[in-house]
């Protein structure tokens, strides 16, 4: 066991070796959030921690995993096809510990976007939502929708929790796009907040303020869906 009464595993995924994972199973646990990474940070990051451990106040699990690359201390984010596979891996991981309890899956940033376009290409078995912490449409300062394609095809309810002021993710562009995606997808969006959902001093607010409103929302949306 670690900090927070996680328990450590590990995931097979695959020709990329296996990868270090955290479960944490509340004693009322209502469904189960598959957390993937951001591509600059790993599963301990402390605002993966944060997540994790709020979402277990709220009685909800979290598998946080590694991707292959993390795991190794590489710094160039895996190949889709390697990070797609490792997301397959953590969900089945996920279904195995968590039986009986339904499953969500998404991430930070490049965790969300590998989970998303994993599930368009063959929905991911048992998961019922897909929850983006930060979804990154497109570089920094380079709007564009090109990155969004392949959310047309899936069919699963999504929540995009993201910041007005997320460079990733120009609020022009993205509210018309979740609108586009029809009734099952959501946005809300946290106001003053970049893409980690850091907010200035000037806008009356501090990060754990926005982290609960964050938390608070993602419980109730994992609980109408699960």
């Amino acid at each position: 066991m670690t900090v927070a009464g996680a328990q450590q595993l590990k995931i097979e995924t695959g020709n990329a070796g296996a990868v270090s994972a955290l479960l944490i199973l509340p004693p009322q646990a209502r469904a189960c959030f598959v957390l993937a990474h951001g591509a600059g940070a790993g599963m301990t990051h402390p605002f993966m921690e944060t997540v994790a451990t709020g979402l277990c106040d709220r009685d909800v699990a979290t598998l946080r995993y590694q991707f292959p690359y993390m795991e190794k201390a590489g710094k160039r984010p895996d190949s889709p096809p390697v990070a797609h596979a490792t997301v397959r891996a953590a969900v089945t991981k996920a279904a195995r510990c968590c039986p009986g309890l339904a499953l969500i899956a998404g991430g930070k940033s490049f965790g969300g976007r590998m989970t998303s376009q994993a599930q368009a290409i063959a929905p991911l078995p048992g998961v019922v939502g897909l929850a983006f912490l930060g979804f990154p449409l497109h570089p920094a300062n380079k709007p564009s929708e090109e990155r969004a394609k392949h959310l047309f095809d899936i069919e699963v309810p999504m929540l995009f929790l993201q910041g007005s002021n997320d460079k990733l993710a120009e609020p022009g562009l993205l509210e018309p796009l979740i609108g586009k995606l029809g009734p099952s997808a959501s946005l809300h969006l946290v106001p003053h907040a970049d893409h980690s959902f850091h907010v200035p001093a000037r806008s009356g607010r501090n990060d754990r303020e926005v982290m609960s409103e964050i938390l608070d929302k993602l419980s109730a949306w994992i609980g109408a869906i699960a």
